[in-house]
């Protein structure tokens, strides 16, 4: 022991000196991040009010719009939820990539091949019954899982870099689809099931659809309550367990991964299988739940979703806790610019204040970084 922690008693006794005390976080500090995040999403409020305004209508209509389309009309939170269910699958599964230190950005190829697959082995395996339901979702977790596997082997074997193969995928699986919805040994269905509309996979019958729940005068999916449970175990799985741990440290540097006996392709590889079957599964639930497209799969059926899903991630900063959270929000913007139309404003106004809400959620970080580099470098200053 050394002499400067030992100190004197009261009896001359010598006693070993106390541990320095935990400081504990500034509540100050606390504070003014949390001012930051309100005052940027007030200035993104304020911006979206003002374009409102200068385009001819009425923020006070636009926003009570958006507001009726999403929360307050009947029924129309279980529409949100509903629609929220594959923003949040799709978003898990983009952090567990990011966390691994890979760009997936292929979500939407590896949704609408999971939704495929889950429509091919709904309607044509001939099987009828609640547990189709389980295969229609495993289908898409395998469908998205394969389809995320081939940006996985070209990385590990050819160096391809995923932001590439992922989002180039994206269009191979547009076309495959489209092809599947033009055969009906594929996808198509009969004429006589078709009515009007050229391309249109079959109808799930009654029992092979997700069981819906009605609260409050809501009616969701019970996909809203796997998603959530899902979202719980992202975060246990990455902050108490040895895999997430490896994951981590394989995004945070790699080298010193590889030196630990963390194998990038073995654990790069899952992250990326495991993020495309999230996606998938968000197809397979897209399906089944009837949210989107009345229990068939039709061209155009990803609807946006694998890109808005990578933003729910991104805004959530990588925490699987708040991309609920997030998921909800994007989610009452898609639902509520149904309404918009109403007040007379383009619907296309929702888009805009989307991307102003991600930018003043994306602010606060940026500066927080730009602050703590700037103090550690006056540090460094100071030390020399």
């Amino acid at each position: 022991m050394s002499a400067e922690s030992i100190t004197t008693g009261t009896a001359g006794a010598p006693t070993a000196a106390r541990p320095p005390r935990v400081r504990r976080p500034e509540y100050g500090q606390l504070a003014g991040v949390v001012g930051l995040y309100v005052a940027c999403i007030g200035a993104a409020l304020a911006l979206s009010a003002l374009l409102v305004e200068v385009t001819g209508g009425s923020s006070v209509d636009v926003f009570s719009a958006l507001l009726n389309g999403s929360i307050r009309g009947d029924g129309r939170i279980g529409a949100t939820l509903g629609v929220a269910v594959p923003l949040l699958l799709v978003a898990l599964g983009t952090i567990l990539s990011n966390r691994a230190g890979l760009v997936n950005i292929g979500q939407e190829g590896q949704l609408y091949i999971g939704a495929a697959c889950a429509a091919y082995a709904g309607t044509k395996l001939g099987m009828h019954g609640p547990h189709v339901v389980v295969l229609v979702l495993l289908a898409g977790i395998v469908g998205g899982a394969l389809w995320a596997g081939i940006a996985g082997l070209l990385k590990y074997r050819r160096n391809v870099p995923e932001v590439l193969s992922t989002l180039l995928l994206v269009t191979i699986a547009s076309q495959l689809v489209g092809y599947g919805l033009k055969n009906q040994w594929l996808l198509l269905a009969p004429a006589e099931g078709r009515s009007n509309r050229q391309q249109v996979s079959r109808q799930l019958s009654a029992d092979t659809r997700l069981p819906r729940v009605t609260w409050f005068g809501n009616q969701f999916p019970i996909s809203v309550f796997l998603a959530i449970a899902l979202a719980l175990l992202v975060g246990a799985v990455m902050v108490r367990t040895v895999w997430g741990m490896r994951l981590r440290m394989l995004g945070h540097n790699r080298r010193t991964a590889q030196r630990a006996g963390v194998a990038a392709s073995r654990y790069g590889g899952a992250a990326l299988l495991v993020s495309g079957g999230f996606a998938g599964l968000a197809g397979g639930a897209m399906l089944a739940g009837g949210d989107f497209g009345n229990y068939t799969l039709v061209p155009g059926f990803a609807s946006q979703i694998g890109w808005t899903g990578l933003l729910v991630a991104l805004v959530s900063r990588q925490r699987a806790a708040l991309a609920i959270a997030m998921a909800f929000v994007f989610a009452c913007l898609r639902t509520g610019s149904s309404f918009v139309a109403s007040t007379g404003v383009e619907r296309r106004i929702t888009d805009v204040v989307q991307g102003l809400l991600v930018l003043a959620l994306l602010v606060p970080p940026a500066l927080l970084f730009l602050r703590q580099r700037r103090r550690a470098q006056n540090a460094a200053g100071d030390r020399t």
